[in-house]
Protein backbone atom coordinates (compact mmCIF):
# COMPACT_ATOMS: atom_id res chain seq x y z
CA UNK A 1 0.00 0.00 0.00
CA UNK A 2 1.41 3.41 -1.02
CA UNK A 3 2.02 6.19 1.46
CA UNK A 4 1.48 9.95 1.26
CA UNK A 5 4.41 11.89 2.75
CA UNK A 6 5.16 8.89 4.94
CA UNK A 7 1.55 8.66 6.19
CA UNK A 8 -0.62 5.59 5.42
CA UNK A 9 -3.50 6.59 3.12
CA UNK A 10 -6.12 5.30 5.56
CA UNK A 11 -4.84 7.68 8.25
CA UNK A 12 -4.40 10.60 5.85
CA UNK A 13 -7.82 10.41 4.19
CA UNK A 14 -9.50 9.44 7.46
CA UNK A 15 -8.29 12.64 9.09
CA UNK A 16 -9.19 14.58 5.94
CA UNK A 17 -12.75 13.26 6.22
CA UNK A 18 -12.83 14.10 9.92
CA UNK A 19 -11.63 17.60 9.06
CA UNK A 20 -14.40 17.98 6.48
CA UNK A 21 -16.99 16.86 9.03
CA UNK A 22 -15.71 19.30 11.65
CA UNK A 23 -15.56 21.94 8.93
CA UNK A 24 -19.21 21.28 8.08
CA UNK A 25 -20.21 22.08 11.68
CA UNK A 26 -17.84 25.08 11.78
CA UNK A 27 -19.40 26.38 8.56
CA UNK A 28 -23.02 25.93 9.69
CA UNK A 29 -22.44 27.48 13.11
CA UNK A 30 -20.29 30.35 11.86
CA UNK A 31 -22.85 30.98 9.12
CA UNK A 32 -25.56 31.43 11.75
CA UNK A 33 -23.28 33.77 13.70
CA UNK A 34 -22.44 35.73 10.55
CA UNK A 35 -26.11 36.11 9.65
CA UNK A 36 -26.94 37.41 13.12
CA UNK A 37 -23.95 39.74 13.38
CA UNK A 38 -24.02 40.92 9.78
CA UNK A 39 -27.73 41.73 9.75
CA UNK A 40 -28.44 42.49 13.43
CA UNK A 41 -25.01 43.65 14.65
CA UNK A 42 -25.24 41.36 17.71
CA UNK A 43 -22.49 39.00 18.93
CA UNK A 44 -24.58 35.93 19.81
CA UNK A 45 -22.71 33.94 22.46
CA UNK A 46 -25.86 31.84 23.02
CA UNK A 47 -25.14 30.11 19.72
CA UNK A 48 -23.33 27.17 21.32
CA UNK A 49 -26.20 26.55 23.75
CA UNK A 50 -28.69 26.69 20.87
CA UNK A 51 -26.57 24.16 18.98
CA UNK A 52 -26.77 21.91 22.06
CA UNK A 53 -30.55 22.47 22.24
CA UNK A 54 -30.84 21.22 18.67
CA UNK A 55 -28.99 18.00 19.51
CA UNK A 56 -31.07 17.41 22.64
CA UNK A 57 -34.25 18.23 20.74
CA UNK A 58 -33.53 15.42 18.27
CA UNK A 59 -32.57 13.09 21.14
CA UNK A 60 -35.77 13.80 23.09
CA UNK A 61 -38.03 13.38 20.06
CA UNK A 62 -36.43 10.03 19.26
CA UNK A 63 -36.23 8.60 22.79
CA UNK A 64 -39.37 10.09 24.34
CA UNK A 65 -41.76 10.24 21.39
CA UNK A 66 -40.28 7.77 18.88
CA UNK A 67 -40.05 10.49 16.22
CA UNK A 68 -37.30 9.61 13.71
CA UNK A 69 -34.22 11.66 13.01
CA UNK A 70 -35.42 12.84 9.60
CA UNK A 71 -38.46 14.53 11.11
CA UNK A 72 -36.26 16.16 13.77
CA UNK A 73 -34.08 17.57 11.01
CA UNK A 74 -37.04 19.78 10.03
CA UNK A 75 -38.98 20.21 13.28
CA UNK A 76 -36.19 20.92 15.78
CA UNK A 77 -34.61 23.91 13.95
CA UNK A 78 -38.07 25.50 13.70
CA UNK A 79 -38.82 24.97 17.40
CA UNK A 80 -35.40 26.17 18.60
CA UNK A 81 -35.57 29.05 16.13
CA UNK A 82 -38.90 30.02 17.72
CA UNK A 83 -37.20 30.17 21.14
CA UNK A 84 -34.66 32.48 19.52
CA UNK A 85 -37.50 34.72 18.37
CA UNK A 86 -38.71 34.95 21.98
CA UNK A 87 -35.20 35.81 23.22
CA UNK A 88 -34.87 38.52 20.59
CA UNK A 89 -38.23 40.07 21.45
CA UNK A 90 -37.72 39.94 25.21
CA UNK A 91 -34.00 40.78 25.54
CA UNK A 92 -31.97 41.57 22.43
CA UNK A 93 -34.22 44.20 20.85
CA UNK A 94 -33.23 46.60 23.63
CA UNK A 95 -29.51 46.33 22.82
CA UNK A 96 -29.26 47.12 19.11
CA UNK A 97 -28.14 50.71 19.65
CA UNK A 98 -25.69 49.90 22.44
CA UNK A 99 -22.09 48.74 22.38
CA UNK A 100 -21.42 45.13 21.27
CA UNK A 101 -20.22 44.32 24.78
CA UNK A 102 -23.75 44.48 26.19
CA UNK A 103 -25.07 41.93 23.72
CA UNK A 104 -22.08 39.66 24.27
CA UNK A 105 -22.50 39.71 28.07
CA UNK A 106 -26.25 39.14 27.85
CA UNK A 107 -26.01 36.22 25.43
CA UNK A 108 -23.10 34.73 27.40
CA UNK A 109 -25.23 34.82 30.54
CA UNK A 110 -28.17 33.25 28.72
CA UNK A 111 -25.87 30.50 27.43
CA UNK A 112 -24.74 29.69 30.99
CA UNK A 113 -28.36 29.56 32.17
CA UNK A 114 -29.47 27.27 29.34
CA UNK A 115 -26.50 24.94 29.76
CA UNK A 116 -27.04 24.82 33.52
CA UNK A 117 -30.71 23.88 33.09
CA UNK A 118 -29.83 21.04 30.71
CA UNK A 119 -27.04 19.82 32.98
CA UNK A 120 -29.46 19.79 35.92
CA UNK A 121 -31.95 17.74 33.91
CA UNK A 122 -29.67 15.35 32.01
CA UNK A 123 -26.40 15.37 33.93
CA UNK A 124 -22.95 15.87 32.44
CA UNK A 125 -22.52 12.48 30.79
CA UNK A 126 -23.23 12.12 27.08
CA UNK A 127 -26.36 10.52 25.65
CA UNK A 128 -25.96 8.08 22.72
CA UNK A 129 -27.91 8.55 19.49
CA UNK A 130 -28.75 5.91 16.88
CA UNK A 131 -27.02 6.34 13.51
CA UNK A 132 -29.80 7.12 10.97
CA UNK A 133 -27.69 5.90 8.01
CA UNK A 134 -25.70 2.88 9.21
CA UNK A 135 -22.94 1.30 7.19
CA UNK A 136 -20.50 2.72 4.69
CA UNK A 137 -18.48 1.96 1.61
CA UNK A 138 -14.87 0.94 1.07
CA UNK A 139 -13.20 3.33 -1.36
CA UNK A 140 -9.98 1.33 -1.40
CA UNK A 141 -7.86 4.01 0.26
CA UNK A 142 -10.34 4.58 3.13
CA UNK A 143 -13.70 3.54 4.56
CA UNK A 144 -16.44 6.17 4.14
CA UNK A 145 -19.37 5.96 6.60
CA UNK A 146 -22.56 6.95 4.79
CA UNK A 147 -23.78 9.32 7.49
CA UNK A 148 -20.47 11.18 7.68
CA UNK A 149 -20.64 11.78 3.94
CA UNK A 150 -24.24 12.96 4.31
CA UNK A 151 -23.18 15.55 6.92
CA UNK A 152 -20.66 17.14 4.57
CA UNK A 153 -22.96 17.23 1.53
CA UNK A 154 -26.06 18.39 3.42
CA UNK A 155 -24.17 21.14 5.26
CA UNK A 156 -22.66 22.42 2.03
CA UNK A 157 -26.09 22.55 0.37
CA UNK A 158 -27.63 24.44 3.31
CA UNK A 159 -24.71 26.90 3.47
CA UNK A 160 -24.77 27.70 -0.24
CA UNK A 161 -28.58 28.01 -0.27
CA UNK A 162 -28.37 30.49 2.62
CA UNK A 163 -25.66 32.48 0.85
CA UNK A 164 -27.75 32.59 -2.33
CA UNK A 165 -30.88 33.81 -0.54
CA UNK A 166 -29.06 36.57 1.32
CA UNK A 167 -26.77 37.74 -1.47
CA UNK A 168 -28.76 37.07 -4.66
CA UNK A 169 -32.49 37.46 -3.92
CA UNK A 170 -34.86 40.35 -3.27
CA UNK A 171 -35.50 39.09 0.26
CA UNK A 172 -31.78 39.22 0.97
CA UNK A 173 -31.55 42.76 -0.38
CA UNK A 174 -34.40 43.80 1.93
CA UNK A 175 -32.55 42.27 4.89
CA UNK A 176 -29.31 44.05 4.08
CA UNK A 177 -31.09 47.34 3.47
CA UNK A 178 -33.00 47.03 6.75
CA UNK A 179 -29.76 46.87 8.71
CA UNK A 180 -28.22 49.90 6.99
CA UNK A 181 -31.22 52.22 6.46
CA UNK A 182 -34.23 50.86 8.38
CA UNK A 183 -36.06 54.18 8.07
CA UNK A 184 -36.12 54.01 4.27
CA UNK A 185 -37.10 50.33 4.23
CA UNK A 186 -39.89 51.06 6.72
CA UNK A 187 -41.14 53.81 4.42
CA UNK A 188 -41.74 51.18 1.71
CA UNK A 189 -44.18 49.38 4.00
CA UNK A 190 -41.84 46.63 5.20
CA UNK A 191 -42.08 45.65 8.87
CA UNK A 192 -38.42 46.01 9.82
CA UNK A 193 -38.68 44.85 13.48
CA UNK A 194 -40.43 41.67 12.38
CA UNK A 195 -37.82 41.07 9.70
CA UNK A 196 -35.01 41.49 12.24
CA UNK A 197 -36.73 39.11 14.66
CA UNK A 198 -37.18 36.43 12.00
CA UNK A 199 -33.57 36.88 10.93
CA UNK A 200 -32.36 36.14 14.45
CA UNK A 201 -34.68 33.15 14.60
CA UNK A 202 -33.23 31.89 11.31
CA UNK A 203 -29.67 32.21 12.60
CA UNK A 204 -30.64 30.29 15.75
CA UNK A 205 -32.34 27.67 13.57
CA UNK A 206 -29.06 27.13 11.71
CA UNK A 207 -27.33 26.44 15.03
CA UNK A 208 -30.07 23.97 15.98
CA UNK A 209 -29.79 22.30 12.56
CA UNK A 210 -26.08 21.78 13.17
CA UNK A 211 -26.95 20.29 16.56
CA UNK A 212 -29.39 17.81 15.01
CA UNK A 213 -26.73 16.76 12.50
CA UNK A 214 -24.18 16.39 15.32
CA UNK A 215 -26.41 14.19 17.50
CA UNK A 216 -25.69 10.88 15.66
CA UNK A 217 -22.03 11.79 15.09
CA UNK A 218 -21.12 12.77 18.66
CA UNK A 219 -22.51 12.10 22.10
CA UNK A 220 -25.29 14.51 23.06
CA UNK A 221 -24.27 16.41 26.20
CA UNK A 222 -24.93 19.82 27.79
CA UNK A 223 -21.26 20.80 27.31
CA UNK A 224 -21.12 20.08 23.57
CA UNK A 225 -21.88 23.68 22.65
CA UNK A 226 -19.55 25.41 25.09
CA UNK A 227 -16.60 23.31 23.91
CA UNK A 228 -17.22 24.32 20.29
CA UNK A 229 -18.34 27.94 20.36
CA UNK A 230 -14.88 29.45 21.00
CA UNK A 231 -13.49 27.68 17.93
CA UNK A 232 -16.47 28.83 15.87
CA UNK A 233 -15.95 32.45 16.95
CA UNK A 234 -12.34 32.13 15.82
CA UNK A 235 -13.58 30.85 12.46
CA UNK A 236 -15.92 33.85 12.14
CA UNK A 237 -13.14 36.29 13.01
CA UNK A 238 -10.81 34.72 10.44
CA UNK A 239 -13.47 34.77 7.72
CA UNK A 240 -14.60 38.30 8.58
CA UNK A 241 -17.36 39.27 11.02
CA UNK A 242 -20.66 39.32 9.14
CA UNK A 243 -19.27 37.79 5.92
CA UNK A 244 -21.61 35.01 4.79
CA UNK A 245 -19.34 33.53 2.12
CA UNK A 246 -16.30 34.03 4.36
CA UNK A 247 -17.89 31.95 7.12
CA UNK A 248 -18.66 29.08 4.74
CA UNK A 249 -15.28 28.93 3.03
CA UNK A 250 -13.32 29.52 6.23
CA UNK A 251 -15.35 26.94 8.16
CA UNK A 252 -14.68 24.13 5.70
CA UNK A 253 -11.10 25.26 5.05
CA UNK A 254 -10.12 25.42 8.72
CA UNK A 255 -11.76 22.08 9.37
CA UNK A 256 -9.50 20.53 6.73
CA UNK A 257 -6.44 22.32 8.11
CA UNK A 258 -7.25 21.06 11.61
CA UNK A 259 -7.71 17.50 10.33
CA UNK A 260 -4.42 17.49 8.42
CA UNK A 261 -2.62 18.99 11.42
CA UNK A 262 -3.69 15.94 13.43
CA UNK A 263 -1.86 13.81 10.86
CA UNK A 264 1.42 15.70 10.61
CA UNK A 265 1.69 17.50 13.97
CA UNK A 266 -1.00 16.23 16.41
CA UNK A 267 0.27 18.37 19.29
CA UNK A 268 -0.76 21.55 17.45
CA UNK A 269 -4.21 20.39 16.29
CA UNK A 270 -6.01 22.09 19.20
CA UNK A 271 -4.39 25.48 18.65
CA UNK A 272 -3.80 25.67 14.89
CA UNK A 273 -7.04 27.60 14.26
CA UNK A 274 -6.13 30.19 16.91
CA UNK A 275 -2.61 30.53 15.50
CA UNK A 276 -4.14 31.20 12.07
CA UNK A 277 -6.51 33.74 13.66
CA UNK A 278 -3.61 35.67 15.20
CA UNK A 279 -1.73 35.73 11.89
CA UNK A 280 -4.81 36.85 9.93
CA UNK A 281 -5.61 39.62 12.42
CA UNK A 282 -2.04 40.90 12.20
CA UNK A 283 -2.21 41.05 8.41
CA UNK A 284 -5.89 41.87 7.81
CA UNK A 285 -7.76 42.90 10.98
CA UNK A 286 -11.16 42.76 9.24
CA UNK A 287 -10.68 39.07 8.37
CA UNK A 288 -10.03 37.35 5.06
CA UNK A 289 -13.41 38.29 3.57
CA UNK A 290 -14.40 41.14 5.87
CA UNK A 291 -14.67 44.79 4.91
CA UNK A 292 -12.58 47.38 6.73
CA UNK A 293 -14.78 50.10 8.22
Amino acid sequence: MFELLGIPPQAFFGQLLLGLINGAFYALLSLGLAVIFGLLNVINFTHGAQYMMGAFGAWMLLNWAGIPFWVSLVVVPIVVGATGVVLERVFLKHLYHLDHLYGLLLTFGLALIIEGLYRQQFGSSGQPFVNPIPGGTNLGFMFLPYYRGFIVVFSLVVCMATWYVIERTKLGSYLRAATERPDIVQAFGINVPRMITLTYGFGVGLAALAGVLAAPAYQVSPQMGSSLIIVVFAVVVIGGMGSILGSILTGFGLGIVEGLTKVFYPEASNIVIFVIMVIVLMIKPAGLFGKQK
